[in-house]
C-alpha cells in the first residue's frame, strides 16, 4: 500500500514537472503537440526523434531539461533538492554568540542521535533520489571520533560527487591529513574575527591559532579555494570586513561574509544586522574595482573579486535579500528529523521511521511528503525572530 501510495504521488509530481517543461519548450522554442505526445507518457524525447524533427532547436538544452529529477525531492514550486547537509554531532569545542545560549543547550540522549549506520543508510537512500552534494556539519563534525569513516562510505556512494564538512577549525590541521584521504572535498572554516582578543569574546573560547593552522594546513593540502565563513555582527566585526577581504590577495580563500541570522538564543535583533549593501559598500571604499562574478542557480553567496587577487569573496544575504526561490537545500539533525527549511519548524523524525523497520519505499514517502510542503519563502527577518526554532548548533551549521 505504502509503495503505491509513494508511487501515485510520484507520478503526480513527475507529470506536472513535464508539464513544465513543454511549457518552457514551446515558449521557447515553438515546440508543438509531436513534444506533448512524448511529455505525456512521461517518456524523455529520444536523440532519434530530435532528428526527424525539423525544427531548430536547442537539443542538448532541451535533453538538460527533459531529464525527470527524483519526485521525492522536487517541491511543489518546482525547486530540486540534490544538497543534503547532515549534522553529525550536537556537541562543540566552542560556544559561539550566534550559535548557541550563553548558558549552552540540553544535548539530545546519545541513544536518540543518529548511529553511523543510521547516518550511511540516510545519505544512501538521498543520493540514489538524486542528492550529488552531502555537507557534514555539526556541533562540530571533526570532535566525532568516525568523521573519517563516514567520510569514506559516503564516497563509496555512486552519484555522489561531493562530500564537503563545515568546521571550527579548532581540530583541523590535525586531522586534515587523514580526512583528504578519506575523500574530504571541500572545507568552509568558521572565523568571526581576525583579532585573537575579539575571537575569544565572539566564541566564549581561546583558540585562535589553532583556527588559522588549520586555513593553512588546507591551503598547504591543496584545497582550493579554501572557504572562510565570517558572520558579521554589528559592534563586534563589521571593522573587520576589509581585513578579511584583504586576506584573498595573496591566499586561495573564499571569503563569506554572512548576515546574521535569528535562531533561539541567540539575542537576535535587527540593529545588529549589517546588511549585505552596507557590507559592499565597506569594501568598495577601499577596492572602488571590485567586480561581481557569475553565480550558479543555486548559489548562496553573491560572489565577488578584487582584480588581480587570488581569492575571491562572498555575501550570503539571507535576511535582506533571500534566496529562496533557488533553494536546492535539505538538513538532517543529528537527532534524526528531515529540516526542509533552515528557518522553518516544521520537521519529521527520519529516525523513527528507521527504527521502526520502515522500507525504503516508506521512507521516500514521508521525504516525498515533507518537500511537497515546503513554503514558497522564509517568513523574514522580524516574523523569524519572534518564531521557536532550535539554536543553529541543534540544527547544523
Amino acid at each position: 500500500m505504502a509503495l503505491r501510495t509513494a508511487a501515485k504521488f510520484g507520478m503526480a509530481l513527475l507529470q506536472g514537472f513535464h508539464r513544465g517543461v513543454l511549457k518552457v519548450a514551446t515558449q521557447k522554442w515553438g515546440v508543438g503537440s509531436r513534444w506533448e505526445s512524448y511529455l505525456s507518457v512521461g517518456v524523455p524525447a529520444t536523440q532519434k526523434a530530435l532528428q526527424e524533427d525539423e525544427m531548430n532547436v536547442d537539443r542538448k538544452s532541451f535533453l538538460k531539461h527533459a531529464l525527470p529529477f527524483s519526485a521525492f525531492l522536487t517541491d511543489g514550486f518546482g525547486r530540486q533538492h540534490d544538497y543534503l547537509r547532515i549534522s553529525v554531532t550536537e556537541k562543540c569545542n566552542l560556544r559561539c554568540q550566534y550559535c548557541m545560549p550563553e548558558e549552552g543547550v540540553s544535548l539530545t540522549p546519545k541513544p536518540h542521535l543518529l548511529t553511523t549506520e543510521e547516518i550511511i543508510t540516510l545519505a544512501k537512500l538521498f543520493v540514489k533520489e538524486g542528492v550529488n552534494k552531502i555537507r557534514l556539519t555539526g556541533g562540530e563534525p571533526l570532535i566525532r571520533p568516525d568523521i573519517a569513516y563516514i567520510i569514506a562510505e559516503l564516497r563509496k556512494l555512486p552519484g555522489l560527487r561531493t562530500v564537503a564538512i563545515t568546521t571550527n577549525g579548532i581540530n583541523l590541521s590535525r586531522q586534515l591529513p587523514t580526512l583528504k584521504e578519506a575523500g574530504l572535498d571541500l572545507i568552509n572554516i568558521s572565523l568571526d574575527s581576525l583579532v585573537p582578543a575579539k575571537f575569544e569574546f565572539i566564541v566564549r573560547r581561546k583558540g585562535f591559532h589553532k583556527v588559522m593552522e588549520g586555513i593553512s594546513k588546507a591551503i598547504e593540502l591543496g584545497y582550493s579555494p579554501v572557504k572562510v565563513n565570517c558572520v558579521v555582527m554589528r559592534g563586534l566585526n563589521e571593522d573587520e570586513v576589509v581585513d578579511f577581504v584583504a586576506l584573498t590577495e595573496k591566499m586561495p580563500l573564499d571569503v563569506r561574509f554572512i548576515e546574521y541570522m535569528p535562531f533561539n538564543g541567540n539575542r537576535w535583533n535587527f540593529r545588529k544586522m549589517v546588511s549585505y549593501q552596507e557590507m559592499l559598500d565597506r569594501v568598495k571604499e577601499t577596492w572602488p574595482t571590485l567586480e561581481k562574478l557569475p553565480s550558479g542557480k543555486s548559489d548562496t553567496a553573491k560572489a565577488y573579486q578584487v582584480p588581480g587577487f587570488m581569492g575571491h569573496i562572498g555575501f550570503i544575504t539571507s535576511m535582506s535579500d533571500h534566496f529562496c526561490g533557488s533553494c536546492n537545500r535539505l538538513r538532517i539533525t543529528a537527532d534524526g528529523n528531515l529540516k526542509v527549511c533552515l528557518f522553518g519548524n516544521a520537521e519529521v523524525s527520519l529516525r523513527d521511521y528507521l527504527r521502526s523497520g520502515a522500507s525504503e519505499e516508506a521512507l521516500l514517502q514521508i521525504i516525498g511528503a515533507a518537500v511537497a510542503r515546503k513554503k514558497k519563502q522564509h517568513a523574514g527577518m522580524f516574523s523569524l525572530s519572534q518564531m521557536k526554532n532550535r539554536p543553529m548548533i541543534l540544527i547544523g551549521g
